[in-house]
């Protein structure tokens, strides 16, 4: 595993130097602590949903449909959707104007009842979110994927940066970089993976005062040809983590 210093130069090289990579980095640069932890409970409901209806469709069609969503779920109200009754939960799968999914319709309700018990338990979800280590990032996904529902593997990791949370997202750029520094030999798939890719996200932030978002788009920056799926290769050019 090399010195993240050397990693950002490769990837400066490839994207025009490092004023340009600089450049491409503040598009997604995290919210300090006290803004995420500003952020209302029913934005952080709404970004759950968009994620998670994000997934198997495309992300122009939830977006389109957006201000249906909005409304059909009552603002994203962390009460009105918790406490969402079997005629209100009818009426939205029959509403042509949202993506009709009952799976994810419950679960809509399923983090709100979440989004509450963090409210009660921390003050408000987003505070939870906001003082939440990130030297113990898989730490997080786990809570998420225990405690909420549809939100494991990258949709838990989009939410998360959605929200400004420094995230790393497992693509298929970054999975091969990752595995150009020895730090994986394949996609990462249990706890030992995900405890070895903490630690070096944890040693190469320390190197250089990065947070985990920056880390992870420079590493799939980084990737000049064929990146990693499933043990197959693929074509560079898809969106960095």
């Amino acid at each position: 595993m090399r010195p993240f210093a050397d990693i950002f130069a490769e990837a400066a090289q490839r994207k025009g130097g490092a004023a340009a990579l600089e450049r491409i980095l503040v598009e997604t640069r995290s919210r300090p602590p006290a803004e995420i932890a500003a952020i209302p409970d029913d934005r952080i409901l709404a970004e759950m949903t968009r994620r998670i209806f994000y997934a198997g469709f495309s992300s122009k069609v939830i977006d389109d449909k957006w201000a249906a969503f909005e409304r059909g779920f009552q603002g994203f109200d962390p009460h009105a959707c918790a406490f969402m009754t079997e005629a209100r939960f009818d009426a939205l799968l029959n509403d042509r104007a949202i993506v009709r999914n009952g799976a994810k319709i419950r679960a809509v309700q399923q983090n709100a009842k979440f989004v509450l018990a963090l409210k009660s338990e921390h003050g408000g979800a987003a505070r939870f979110f906001a003082h939440w280590p990130d030297e113990d990032y898989v730490g997080l996904l786990d809570v998420l994927k225990k405690r909420a529902s549809h939100l494991g593997g990258d949709a838990a990791a989009r939410f998360l940066r959605a929200i400004g949370k420094p995230a790393f997202i497992a693509t298929p750029d970054m999975v091969a970089a990752l595995i150009r520094e020895r730090v994986l030999d394949r996609a990462p798939g249990g706890k030992r993976d995900l405890a070895a890719l903490q630690a070096a996200f944890n040693q190469w932030s320390a190197e250089s005062g990065r947070d985990l978002t920056a880390i992870s788009r420079v590493l799939a920056m980084s990737i000049d040809g064929p990146g990693y799926r499933s043990g197959s290769p693929r074509r560079a050019g898809t969106a960095p983590a």
